[in-house]
């Protein structure tokens, strides 16, 4: 296994067209089922390092280098972030919610938020109620925010008012908190998860590109709709494109913050490299092709163990079809499904020339068999 990385300072090897792109991604609101204006941003920058694109019904996209190739390969990502569904309107203009995929209802009080109705954004707020009423009383129980109490205010004061704006039940809320650096080179925003997985796979096809790369198999680089509910769009784009191998990138804790049992979730850190998991849909074959490549080039990783299921398209991939010989390669992130999602330029770098890296030594006579 490759050493850790020491907290020695970092230089960026990415053009600033790259970290441009990155900012722009984030900062554009790709929810559960409402993932089209993200995939169109990913699209266009992807699109000078491939041969061929398609989308399926439900919007997954996917770049095709080689596409002749009867050998696939897939590198994966998925595109959608956690958000709202406008469920109830009150006659006062107040509007409850309904979850789309795993949004933290305890970070949601006094956040701002976008709400997307049919005549474009509409701002709003997560209103609740203020320190002095909640405590006034010393006789009763201060509440704690729960999806039934919570409450967007948009200004309206009125249903009639809400419905002028053009939002109506279904309507989708996205936090409004972007992209931002902070000191030692980490980025913070809301949709790293997994995002930046869509950023790191696009990079990959750069590297294949601009170096002039001649890969002996065709390489479908997939960015999925739909993970945070379950998986679908990789369920959905594996039976169309059957792959041969899969490679999957998501991201996983840092479990160096308080709060956080290593006992149960194992020690990983941001800024010490990527994270590769044993597991039951793992290959453990293709792991080791992982582990070489992260070794011949001297690449920090950080091991973990997942149980039943990683718990990530990964799962997908590996039982679909007749089988799919799949990896997990994750990036360590900081307060996952928060406004704050934290993570380290260092480790998206090392991720994506992992994944590169691995490529260029993977081939159609690659042994995986496991007998």
């Amino acid at each position: 296994m490759a050493k850790s990385a020491k907290n020695e300072s970092f230089t960026s090897s990415l053009p600033s067209k790259s970290w441009d792109f990155l900012k722009k991604y984030i900062d554009n609101a790709s929810p559960v089922g409402f993932e089209s204006s993200g995939q169109r941003l990913w699209l266009d920058y992807l699109t000078p390092y491939i041969d061929s694109h398609f989308t399926d019904p439900y919007g997954t996209a996917v770049g095709v280098i080689n596409p002749q190739a009867p050998f696939k390969v897939v590198i994966e990502a998925h595109a959608d972030e956690i958000s709202w569904f406008v469920n109830y309107v009150t006659p006062e203009g107040l509007l409850y919610l309904k979850r789309n995929g795993g949004v933290d209802h305890q970070i949601a009080p006094a956040q701002r938020v976008f709400i997307h109705g049919k005549k474009g954004k509409v701002a709003a707020v997560f209103g609740w109620p203020a320190i002095h009423t909640r405590l006034g009383n010393p006789d009763s129980k201060e509440q704690q925010p729960k999806v039934d109490n919570l409450f967007l205010d948009c200004g309206a004061r009125s249903k009639k008012e809400v419905e002028e704006l053009g939002i109506h039940i279904g309507a989708v809320a996205t936090y409004q908190d972007g992209y931002s650096e902070l000191a030692y080179d980490y980025l913070i925003g809301r949709a790293f998860d997994n995002r930046v997985g869509g950023f790191m796979i696009a990079e990959v096809a750069r590297l294949i590109r601009e170096n002039k790369k001649k890969l002996p198999y065709g390489l479908y680089i997939v960015n999925a709709v739909q993970e945070e509910v379950g998986l679908r769009g990789a369920e959905m784009i594996a039976r169309r494109i059957k792959p041969n191998v899969a490679i999957v990138t998501d991201v996983t804790h840092d479990t160096s913050t308080p709060m956080i049992n290593k006992i149960i979730e194992g020690d990983i850190a941001c800024g010490k490299g990527p994270s590769l998991a044993y597991g039951p849909a793992v290959h453990n074959k293709l792991l080791s092709l992982v582990q070489e490549a992260a070794e011949k080039h001297k690449l920090p990783v950080q091991l973990r163990a997942v149980s039943r299921s990683t718990g990530t398209d990964t799962d997908s991939f590996a039982y679909a079809n007749d089988g799919c010989p799949s990896v997990l390669i994750s990036i360590p992130l900081r307060y996952m499904h928060t406004t704050v999602e934290m993570l380290h330029k260092r480790d998206i770098e090392q991720t994506i020339q992992l994944m590169y890296e691995t490529l260029l030594i993977l081939t159609p006579k690659t042994d995986l068999s496991y007998l």
